[in-house]
This record gives C-alpha cells, structure tokens and sequence, in this order.
C-alpha cells in the first residue's frame, strides 16, 4: 500500500514561544519512506530529536508571531494483515523489558481504576481474543463526537464519546488493566473522517506490536506510524509551550496504488 500524505500547520502566537512538532512519518521496517519534505517557516533554526522508544523524530522550532510547517510524504506500508485473535496470551513476568512501561497507568490511561471492570466483563477470554473483544467493545460503546472533549479515559468511558484519541486512550487503558502491554500511536491513513492526525493504539501480543485502530475508520495495513507513547501526551503532533492561535491546519492521506 502506498500513501500520499500532506499537512499543512499555521499558526499565530502573541508571545514567543517554543514549539515541538512530531509529525514526521518514522521509518521503519514496515513502513518505507520513498519521499519525504518538512519545511518550517520561521526566523529561527530548528532541531531534530528523537521520539520515544526511538521511533520517528520530533521537531523543536519557536513560534514567533506566526509559524507554518508544511509536511509531504510517499511510504510504501508492507505490514502483513495479521488476525490477532488468533495470538496466545504472554503471562507477565514473560514480557520484554521495553514493554513493562506499557503496562502501567499515565496520565490518561487510568488503567488500575479498570481492573475489576475487565476481570467481570471479559472473564475467560486471553491474549488475542480478549485484545479483540476490548477493542469491539470500545467501537460499539463509543459515539465518535468531533469538537474538544477532553480528559482522560475515565472521562470518555463515563461520557460515552470521543475523538480517535479518546478511543486510543480507553483501549489503551482496557488493554493494561487486562495486562497487555498498550501504547498510543499517532498515525496517518486514508479513510479518516474528517481528515486530520489520527490516534491509534498498538498491542503487544505473541512477541510484537499489534495496531488497532478502535474507531474503526483504518486498518492495520493503511497506517503510517509517526510516533508511541504512553499517551497523547507523548504522541501530540504539536506541543506548544506558551500560547498559540490556530489559523489553518489542513492533513490530506491519500491511496495512490
């Protein structure tokens, strides 16, 4: 699968302010690069660091007045369809290192307040099996509602709707107090509605990292990963340090073979 993907960020700011943009699509053995432009309008140099567990890059860049990133990409996605229900179960103390993070609460995944809600209503099910009955559950509760809703995933599990980050968030969130490993991801893929960066959330089941996009609107084999972490906190395309007025953001994923 190839993807076009375009963005466009401006923004205006009253005061001069830091700025930390991640959304760059990460290379990675699934998913191949064969373009890829980012070009910062701005007075001031930028610098490229690395984003969490290593994947992707984050951009720093200062706003000062106004400032416009302008982002286009190719990637060929060569991730096989896999069936994650089919998966076995790894107990606990079997898990990598690098996944035990992913096993704990953050500031929007409130895991530890779920625990007795999964053991009751998903008791007998493990590993791929209960990963998928998480993520159906959250598709079928869930009113996907665009606007600002905010909070964490106990706020979107009593409001019952959100955006795709508060889907990714509560999956998220099931997905640890079930204890499998959870990790949010901030992704592209053609389909979303309205366009714009998606949220996702990737498994750790039999040995790897799983996507599932709980809204329903991508598939596994359409995203283009731009970054992980605990949660949106980690994943935001843009975090601004001080105060920031959006004048045009525009993200365009598009199919092109």
């Amino acid at each position: 699968m190839r993807l076009s993907i375009e963005a466009v960020l401006d923004y205006g700011f009253p005061a001069p302010a830091d700025v930390l943009l991640q959304i760059e699509v990460a290379a990675q053995p699934d998913q191949r690069l064969e373009t890829q432009s980012l070009v910062v309008e701005s007075d001031h140099p930028i610098r490229a660091v690395a984003g969490e567990d290593g994947i992707g890059q984050r951009c720093w860049a200062r706003g000062e007045r106004r400032l416009v990133a302008r982002y286009a990409a190719t990637v060929v996605i060569d991730r096989p369809t896999i069936h994650i229900d089919r998966l076995p179960a790894t107990p606990a103390a079997y898990l990598p290192a690098a996944t035990i993070p992913y096993l704990f609460p953050s500031r929007y995944c409130e895991s530890d307040r779920f625990e007795n809600f999964v053991r009751r209503t998903f008791a007998g099910l493990y590993g791929g099996a209960l990963a998928v009955a998480l993520a159906e559950w959250v598709r079928t509760n869930l009113e996907y509602a665009p606007g600002p809703i905010g909070g964490g995933a106990l706020h979107t599990f009593a409001e019952r709707r959100g955006v795709c980050r508060d889907y990714a968030h509560l999956l998220v969130t099931l997905a640890r107090a079930a204890e499998i490993p959870a990790r949010c991801v901030s992704v592209y893929a053609p389909g979303v509605d309205p366009p714009d960066f998606h949220a996702a959330a990737e498994l750790w089941l039999d040995g790897s990292w799983h996507l599932v996009d709980a809204t329903g609107m991508a598939r596994a084999d359409e995203m283009a990963r731009v970054g992980v972490g605990r949660d949106a906190t980690d994943i935001a395309f843009m975090t601004i340090f001080g105060t920031a007025m959006l004048w045009e953001q525009q993200v365009r994923v598009v199919r092109v073979d």
